[in-house]
């Protein structure tokens, strides 16, 4: 085991208040290119979708579980509602499809210390409008987990998500996450990338001991009311947040394409990263072992 004092990411030493404020520049400014596309006709139609999925080898029976930004693709004929189609119709019912739908939009132990309950019927995603649309949408059920729930459609749906409460971390080797590298799965990150989608780079600290305090050292157990209306006590870590501002997610892109990990695709005008679960975990597992490589010291260290 290996212990370093690693450097702060940038980003974490830009002020909140600068953070809001560009935050909500880019949203106005995506809104209006959304309202000029759609004056103008450029907009997708679900054929469209299905087409530009397909073109990123997205097929009949994948698993296979979705990051993605609406605004990013571009005006769609239909929103967020016909991306979630798309992506069911290209599946297929063999297939299974997967998106996180965490209520946290802010720090895991910011959350937690309000002691929340989570519905798993009523608690809405803080992941964006697709996610949502999808949490809601025919056939989909979600884990019970109260801070990565993970919701789930397709023929494996409910196997994906049964053992997500089995221990007190999100991302245990028989969580959604552990089991989409099981099956061989696929990640789909449309317009967005590892730094504000990088869930999975978390299945290697639960499988192994990369030599940090990732969690926070205190266990919470939170309310969790499930389909039945019945609750339930849910216990779990939470991430350690002196260490979330010292993650540096991207800066892993140029080893994963270097090993083949990843392609990037468009679908819209979001540029798209098609992910193999599995090879991106063992690439981080062997990089680990040989360099000490991880999110937090993408360079390495040994």
């Amino acid at each position: 085991m290996y212990l370093r004092v690693m450097p702060l990411s940038w980003k974490s030493l830009v002020p909140q208040f600068v953070k809001q404020f560009f935050r909500e520049w880019q949203r106005k400014k995506r809104s209006s290119e959304l309202k000029k596309q759609a004056q103008s006709g450029q907009w997708l139609s679900r054929d469209q979708l299905i087409q530009a999925l397909n073109h990123a080898d997205i097929q009949s029976g994948d698993h296979l579980m979705v990051h993605a930004s609406l605004s990013k693709i571009g005006y769609i004929e239909g929103g967020a509602e016909t991306v979630v189609d798309a992506l069911k119709e290209t599946v297929g019912e063999l297939g299974v499809i997967l998106m996180p739908t965490s209520p946290i939009a802010r720090l895991q132990l910011d959350y937690v210390t309000e002691n929340p309950v989570f519905d798993v019927l009523r608690t809405p995603s803080a992941m964006g409008k697709i996610s949502e649309v999808f949490r809601i949408s025919d056939g989909v059920v979600r884990s019970y987990h109260p801070t990565e729930p993970v919701a789930a459609w397709g023929a494996k749906a409910y196997e994906y998500i049964k053992d997500h409460t089995a221990k007190n971390t999100p991302y245990h080797w028989n969580s959604p996450y552990g089991k989409l590298i099981q099956h061989g799965g696929k990640i789909l990150y449309i317009g967005v990338t590892l730094d504000n989608a990088g869930t999975h780079l978390h299945t290697l600290e639960d499988y192994l001991d990369v030599g940090v305090p990732v969690y926070y050292s205190k266990e919470f157990k939170l309310s969790v009311s499930d389909y039945e209306g019945n609750e339930m006590m849910v216990a779990t870590k939470v991430h350690n947040p002196e260490y979330s501002k010292k993650r540096r997610c991207d800066e892993l892109l140029p080893m994963f394409l270097q090993e083949g990990v990843y392609r990037e695709v468009y679908i819209g005008k979001a540029k798209t990263l098609v992910f193999d679960a599995k090879k991106m975990f063992d690439v981080m597992v062997k990089a680990f072992n040989e360099r000490g490589v991880t999110m937090y010291n993408p360079e390495g260290t040994r």
